[in-house]
């Protein structure tokens, strides 16, 4: 009898049930998914199941009528959720964060849409720079920054804003130098500041031992952003890459150009999105304003070769 009055419950809760509930339960449902994966992923893990102890000394004091372990425990989970947010602060952080460059997030950012041109001869330089660096096996971490902003790295930095090449590359990982002990950030087809240090790894006791610290790096600044992240390694000359926490190794530069393009080199279809925010004024705006700014960075670095190319011919 008892399995058949819970069958008829489902059913009158299912015949009852409009498509408002179903999208109810089908959100909560992801809500609670990704609560869990969050907290499998981090250290969380352990402090919820002294969260889960904690609940279940109050209902066992409850019952056997306790009143001052009641008491306690009641004024403790009263306060739980704002400690639970002071206590998940990196982890729902990170969280924000990763919601905010998924592709729907990307496609309603001002930014979203790179030049073909700014990036276009930077990545024939970074694989250029990474074979021969590869060749000579110098340690090199490189950061390519997409739509999170890396200021705080940057600031821990030396500021170069420069044009990109394999000589400036092999100047700054030669490891007798000022700035080889760091990750070189680029921004825009443009190396913005080297000597940068990147953040730990969230689960860095679950790594593999034999990465060095560059890696390790590499994996930290993937997990906090949404950045693209280039390793050479100093023992092996192996070219490595990570991206969203997951680090890749062996890459030829066939694939690490085909990546590279692949990831920063947006396609110039417009998609229903962008149709739309074609019509908003300021964005209307910012784009033009972007669109003059890309021309005269191009006419100077034509009025600059030309420059060079007269003293050339004058000195020959």
């Amino acid at each position: 009898m008892a399995w058949r009055d819970i069958l008829d419950m489902i059913f009158s809760v299912i015949k009852t049930a409009e498509p408002v509930d179903i999208l109810d339960i089908l959100v909560l449902s992801y809500v609670v998914y990704v609560v869990m994966k969050l907290v499998r992923e981090t250290r969380a893990g352990q402090l919820v199941k002294g969260i889960m102890l904690l609940f279940l000394v109050y209902i066992v004091a409850s019952w056997i009528k306790m009143k001052a372990i009641s008491y306690l425990m009641s004024e403790t989970l009263n306060i739980g959720m704002i400690a639970l947010v002071i206590l998940f602060q990196p982890e729902l952080r990170r969280t924000l964060e990763k919601a905010g460059y998924t592709k729907l997030g990307l496609r309603f950012s001002m930014n979203a849409g790179a030049d073909d041109g700014i990036w276009s001869n930077a990545i024939d330089v970074i694989c250029d720079s990474c074979v021969e660096l590869s060749a000579t096996s110098t340690g090199a971490l490189i950061v390519i920054e997409r739509q999170t902003r890396l200021g705080e790295q940057i600031d821990n930095g030396t500021v170069l804003d420069a044009i990109p090449s394999k000589e400036l590359f092999g100047n700054i990982f030669y490891n007798k130098t000022p700035l080889h002990d760091g990750a070189v950030i680029m921004r825009d087809g443009k190396i913005l500041a080297a000597a940068c240090f990147l953040p730990k790894p969230q689960k860095e006791e679950l790594i593999n031992k034999r990465l060095g610290s560059r890696h390790r790096a590499a994996i930290g600044m993937s997990e906090n952003s949404d950045a693209i992240v280039i390793v050479v390694s100093e023992e092996t000359g192996a070219i490595s890459v990570a991206e969203n926490g997951v680090l890749k190794s062996g890459f030829t530069r066939e694939n690490l150009h085909h990546l590279l393009v692949e990831r920063l080199i947006t396609s110039n279809e417009e998609t229903p999105i962008d149709k739309v925010s074609r019509r908003i004024p300021f964005i209307k705006l910012h784009r033009k304003q972007k669109e003059k700014d890309h021309g005269q960075k191009a006419d100077a670095s034509l009025e600059s070769s030309s420059g060079k190319e007269d003293e050339q011919s004058k000195s020959d």
